[in-house]
C-alpha cells in the first residue's frame, strides 16, 4: 500500500489547478507549470483537494500512485512558495557576482567561469561567497545547482570548491612528511 499516493494534496489560496486527463496545469503567483502523468494515474480535484488513484495493486502502478502524487504536490507547491538552493564558494580568491543575467565566478581558473541564467530560474549573489538558485519547478532547480556546483566541486584535502549550504565535505588528511632519523 502506497502511504505517500494515499495522501490528498491540498491547494493553497492564489493557486489555480486545472486537471485535463493526465495533464495537470498549475498556475500561482510564483509561476506556471505543466506536466502529463502516467495514463494508468487517475488524477482528480474536489474542491480544492486533489486526489492521486492507482487502478490496481501491480508493483509498477504502486510505485507510479507515490511518484505522480509527489510530482502533483511539488507542482502545487513551486508555483505557491518557489523552491530554492544555495550554494556556498569556499577558497583564498573564488567569488561569483552577478553581471545582468549572468552568474560570473573566479574559481581559481585562468578564466573566469560565466553560467547565464535559464528560462525559470532566478540567481541571487547576496555576498561574494553565496549563491541563491530560486524557481518554481524543483526539479529544474536541483538540476541548475548541481551544474553550478560541478564547475569546481569541493576537494577533499582543503575543501576548496562550490558546495551546497549544509553539505559536509568529508576531509582527508595531507600527505605525511618523512620523519627525522
Amino acid at each position: 500500500m502506497s502511504r505517500i499516493g494515499n495522501k490528498h494534496i491540498d491547494i493553497p489560496a492564489g493557486v489555480e489547478v486545472k486537471i485535463d486527463g493526465t495533464t495537470v496545469t498549475a498556475k500561482g503567483p510564483v509561476g506556471t507549470l505543466t506536466r502529463t502523468f502516467d495514463s494508468r494515474m487517475g488524477i482528480a480535484m474536489e474542491g480544492n483537494v486533489i486526489h492521486v488513484t492507482r487502478p490496481n495493486d501491480e508493483k509498477i502502478c504502486k510505485s507510479l500512485h507515490g511518484l505522480t502524487r509527489t510530482l502533483v504536490h511539488n507542482m502545487v507547491e513551486g508555483v505557491a512558495h518557489g523552491f530554492s538552493k544555495e550554494l556556498e564558494v569556499n577558497g583564498v580568491g573564488y567569488r561569483a557576482a552577478k553581471q545582468g543575467t549572468n552568474l560570473v565566478m573566479n574559481l581559481g581558473y585562468s578564466h573566469q567561469v560565466i553560467v547565464p541564467e535559464i528560462p525559470g530560474i532566478t540567481i541571487d549573489v547576496p555576498a561574494p561567497n553565496k549563491i541563491i538558485v530560486k524557481g518554481p519547478d524543483k526539479e529544474v532547480v536541483g538540476q541548475f545547482a548541481a551544474e553550478i556546483r560541478e564547475k569546481r566541486p569541493p576537494e577533499p584535502y582543503k575543501g576548496k570548491g562550490i558546495k551546497y549550504v549544509g553539505e559536509t565535505i568529508i576531509r582527508k588528511e595531507g600527505k605525511a612528511g618523512k620523519g627525522k632519523k
